[in-house]
């Protein structure tokens, strides 16, 4: 059988897969930011910055920066191999439009790899730039503990990849009543990551970041929008909000949870913060694993000027890191470069495993490697990462096909990173401590949640800290490709998957699930009041 093309490439239901661009100028097919309708779209360089230009025959001519320094689009698309195929048992088996037919449909090129739940969209903030909308709609959307069971077993039976890491979100997920509840369970059903977003007020009370632990909670990704007090007045509307998040994070270490910072950065009002950030999750390492940068989304009706000051492209997050003087340009690299990896894991155990295969626009990243000292060496130092990851895809590439048994999986699969890791490591640049052997456990315990669980102390595996965006999209930016292309998804309970970018942004599926799946806040009032009795 003759090997197919990039252009011919489909999902593993049949529907065609668009090959991604490795150039500008590129065409795309976008959204009206007033109307939604779909607009054509050509993606070019322009003064040095990567721009969608579209037009709606309604509402007129649209511009948008998608990077501000066109260096890292070509960067991160140098590492593109758009391997996604999408999932077997899609609630949409027969899409032909996208994002209208959502949930997931046959036209998804990549399954889910991490997972959110809303549990409410109460909460005990009113943020003016929170997507979800929490406090501001007139209904209380809160699904029950069978209902919430039963979005968990929805990514429990996605296939070919079973969902393995879930995200409580909401609102503020600690308000849902049965939350102790909902951990254990997710748990017993055999998530291996089990995480929530959470503001953190709760986790500042005594013993509530102590019971979520017994109860099976992992990791907080706790809003963190800088370390001026100041700030959390003008973006989050209360002004002790640093000194209660500070408590949180003594809570959490106490408690052994760890915490991935999540900063909103809104051009104008906070990215002076970025280096802050990172320099306080580095004074933090104890606790803390990563850092997810989330420039802000645009949505509703905004002045272009005002829209150009907000914005804050994932270019900007690099270069605003960078001025720390820990990382350059080269260091940064597209989240989905670590596809080879999952390849040949796949082609060793063969079976599917977790890939991130979303669209190399999405998100970027580095990995700190962080000494006793707390200095940190982005891992591009010392380890050729583009030369690793080829080596990893060829050898991939090699065992397709060939059928290998599974109780060979762990010894080769490891023998081959190390061999690899090994070729490609320098370790006279390395940090203190840093032995090649010490490199393949930490890979190790990146890749394995379970092996890297605990671990992260510098007895196993080296201390390190991903700095990474995710640059979610609104009216102005949306691209198709990319939706079709994401990782993150929401599990509704209409017992459909959505992808973030299709639930937030674009046409919103979120309000229509709300609303399908709520009561008025005054009906919710009598519920509690029964429940309680």
């Amino acid at each position: 059988m003759a090997k197919k093309t990039a252009s011919e490439k489909t999902t593993l239901t049949g529907a065609s897969i668009n090959p991604l661009p490795g150039n500008v100028p590129y065409r795309t097919v976008s959204l009206c930011p007033e109307c939604a309708a779909k607009l054509d779209a050509e993606v070019l360089e322009k003064d040095g910055k990567i721009v969608m230009e579209k037009t709606c025959p309604e509402h007129g001519f649209f511009k948008e920066v998608l990077l501000s320094d066109a260096y890292y689009f070509h960067r991160m698309m140098a590492w593109n191999r758009d391997v996604g195929c999408g999932v077997i048992n899609p609630a949409i088996p027969d899409a032909t439009l996208c994002p209208d037919h959502c949930g997931l449909c046959n036209l998804h090129v990549s399954h889910p790899v991490l997972a959110n739940i809303d549990l409410t969209n109460r909460c005990n903030l009113s943020c003016p730039i929170c997507f979800a909308n929490a406090n501001v709609q007139d209904y209380i959307y809160e699904p029950s503990y069978e209902q919430v069971v039963q979005m968990l077993q929805t990514l429990r039976d996605s296939r070919p990849v079973a969902g393995r890491v879930i995200q409580f979100a909401g609102g503020e997920p600690t308000l849902h009543p049965d939350w102790y509840r909902i951990l254990t369970k997710a748990g017993e059903m055999g998530f291996s990551h089990v995480q929530c977003a959470t503001n953190g007020l709760k986790f500042a009370e005594d013993s509530f970041a102590e019971k979520s632990r017994e109860a099976g909670l992992h990791t907080l990704y706790l809003q963190f929008d800088g370390v001026d007090p100041g700030l959390y007045e003008k973006i989050r509307g209360r002004k002790d909000l640093l000194d209660v998040k500070m408590k949180a994070i003594e809570n959490i270490r106490k408690a052994g949870l760890k915490i991935v910072y999540v900063p909103t950065i809104v051009g104008g009002l906070n990215d002076d913060q970025v280096p802050k950030i990172v320099q306080f999750a580095l004074d933090t390492i104890d606790v803390c694993s990563g850092i997810s940068f989330q420039p802000v989304a645009i949505t509703g009706r905004i002045d272009d000027a005002e829209r150009e000051k907000m914005r804050f492209t994932l270019s900007d997050l690099a270069n605003g890191v960078n001025k720390l003087g820990y990382t350059s340009k080269e260091d940064w690299f597209p989240l989905s470069c670590t596809t080879p990896i999952t390849e040949l894991i796949q082609a060793l155990r063969n079976e599917p495993n977790v890939m991130v295969s979303c669209h190399p626009l999405c998100g970027i990243g580095t990995y700190f490697f962080v000494d006793k000292n707390r200095k940190p060496t982005p891992v591009t130092r010392f380890l050729n990462i583009m030369g690793l990851f080829d080596d990893i895809q060829k050898q991939a590439d090699k065992l397709k096909n060939k059928t290998t048994f599974k109780s060979l999986y762990n010894n080769l699969s490891k023998f081959s990173l190390f061999s690899s890791a090994n070729k490609h490591f320098d370790e006279s640049k390395a940090p203190e401590g840093l032995t090649l052997t010490k490199l393949g456990q930490t890979i190790e315990g990146l890749l394995d949640k379970k092996a890297g669980r605990g671990t992260n102390d510098g007895t196993y595996t080296y201390k390190t800290l991903m700095v990474a965006g995710m640059h979610f999209m609104d009216g102005y930016n949306y691209d198709v490709e990319r939706v079709k292309r994401c990782v993150i998804h929401y599990s509704a309970p209409d017992g459909r998957l959505y992808p973030f970018c299709a639930y937030n942004s674009g046409l919103v599926f979120r309000e229509k699930i709300e609303k399908q799946f709520s009561c008025s806040k005054a009906e919710y009032r009598r519920k509690q009041a029964v429940n309680l009795q």
